[in-house]
C-alpha cells in the first residue's frame, strides 16, 4: 500500500504556477479511507473563488469534478475497497505557453490558464491503476480587481475533455 501524497498546500501566493500544480494535485488526491465524498467536495469547494458576475458557478465545479471520475455514488463504493487516489504533477503550460490561450487570450489581465499533467495512482484494498491525464486550472491574481491584492485564487478548472485547454 502507497503512502498518501503530501498535503495539499494551498496558502495565499502570487505564483500561480505554483498554485495551478497544487490545485491540480489535490483535485486529483483524496482517500475513501479518512474521508467522505462530502469531505472531498468541501476541500475542492473551498478553493473555487466565486467571480463577482457569476461566470464560474458552481454547477461548472460539480461537473467538473465529476469528471475526474468521482461521484457520490462511486464515491461510497469506493469507499468500500478503501479507495484513495494520488495525483502528482508532471508537467505545467500556462498562458502563452498554450497555443489556445494564443488564440483565445483571457478576458482580464490577472487571470491565467494553466493546464497541468498530472500522474494519477487510484489504489483499491486490491488493484492498482496508474494514467496521466491532463487539467485546466484558472486563477485569478492581481492586478484584476476580483483577485486578492496579494494572492492569486483558483476560480475553476476543467477536467472533461473538450475543455482542456492545451
Amino acid at each position: 500500500m502507497a503512502a498518501l501524497a503530501s498535503p495539499v498546500d494551498l496558502s495565499p501566493t502570487r505564483d500561480f504556477r505554483a498554485l495551478a500544480v497544487e490545485a491540480a494535485r489535490g483535485i486529483y488526491t483524496w482517500d475513501s479511507r479518512s474521508s467522505s465524498y462530502s469531505d472531498v467536495y468541501a476541500r475542492v469547494r473551498s478553493w473555487w473563488e466565486l467571480l463577482p458576475d457569476g461566470s464560474n458557478p458552481l454547477s461548472v465545479l460539480v461537473k467538473e469534478f465529476e469528471a475526474t471520475g468521482v461521484t457520490a455514488t462511486s464515491f461510497a463504493s469506493l469507499g468500500q475497497q478503501a479507495a484513495r487516489r494520488t495525483g502528482t504533477a508532471q508537467s505545467v503550460r500556462c498562458d502563452l505557453e498554450l497555443a489556445k490561450v494564443q488564440e483565445f487570450p483571457p478576458p482580464w489581465a490577472g487571470l491565467h490558464v494553466c493546464t497541468v499533467i498530472v500522474q494519477v495512482v487510484d489504489e483499491t484494498s486490491r488493484d492498482r491503476n496508474t494514467y496521466s491525464t491532463p487539467i485546466t486550472v484558472m486563477l485569478n491574481c492581481p492586478p484584476a480587481v476580483t483577485a486578492p491584492a496579494d494572492h492569486c485564487v483558483m476560480v475553476g478548472f476543467y477536467a472533461t475533455a473538450d475543455r482542456i485547454v492545451y
